[in-house]
């Protein structure tokens, strides 16, 4: 596939079914873009696509499938625009940093990978009736083949990453920030069912 460089080439890429539910143009928006006037599209989109596919496939289907819509607040950012948000301090990490990440058409070091910030509206309304957002990391590390989640203050959003090399990492940016667990914690194994009680059982994606 060609790097997208014309409208109609642009909207024929948006049409790539990833998964059941999602579209790659469900994933390109950008208020960076939208505002600079940059085009935010990959320069490799066979490698996006197929990184995309992972993480709907492995994590974003099985949770909207389990807690009901999922709302993507940030996904596929390309380099000049993860750059410009890097540079710009608009909560954007350098660009190596979001290799096989945010940047989903160039693989880090170890591998190819996706990421997405998503808002489940299930979550907001029990985070508003006192549930911690620890509960919903806790379900996704018992079930889920997720490589990092961070967690952030506004509507219980989070990021969510596929790559081939998990790190299965938690990390929260919600007072007191660090990590909730990662290799080598004490924390890290084991069943943590009695921390997210009363959540639903896993929904496998049709």
């Amino acid at each position: 596939m060609k790097a997208p460089t014309t409208v109609r080439s642009a909207e024929d890429f948006g049409r790539v079914r990833l998964s059941k539910s999602f579209f790659m143009r469900d994933f390109l928006y950008s208020e960076i873009a939208a505002i600079q006037g940059m085009a935010n599209l990959p320069d490799d989109p066979d490698l996006a696509v197929a990184a995309g596919r992972k993480l709907c496939r492995s994590l974003l289907e099985p949770l909207q499938a389990t807690f009901g819509r999922i709302a993507v607040r940030s996904a596929y950012r390309s380099p000049e625009v993860n750059a410009y948000g890097s540079r710009h301090r608009l909560s954007c990490a350098a660009n190596e940093k979001n290799l096989g990440r945010h940047i989903w058409d160039r693989r880090s070091r170890d591998g190819m990978g996706a990421l997405a910030c998503v808002v489940i509206p299930w979550l907001v309304d029990r985070m508003e009736a006192g549930v911690s957002w620890r509960a919903m990391a806790w379900w996704i590390h018992d079930h889920l083949p997720y490589s990092e989640l961070q967690f952030f203050p506004r509507l219980g959003a989070f990021n969510i990453g596929w790559h081939e090399v998990p790190k299965r990492t938690i990390y929260s940016f919600i007072v007191p920030r660090g990590f909730l667990t990662k290799p080598g914690f004490s924390n890290h194994t084991g069943d943590h069912s009695h921390l997210y009680r009363g959540f639903p059982t896993l929904k496998k994606s049709r």
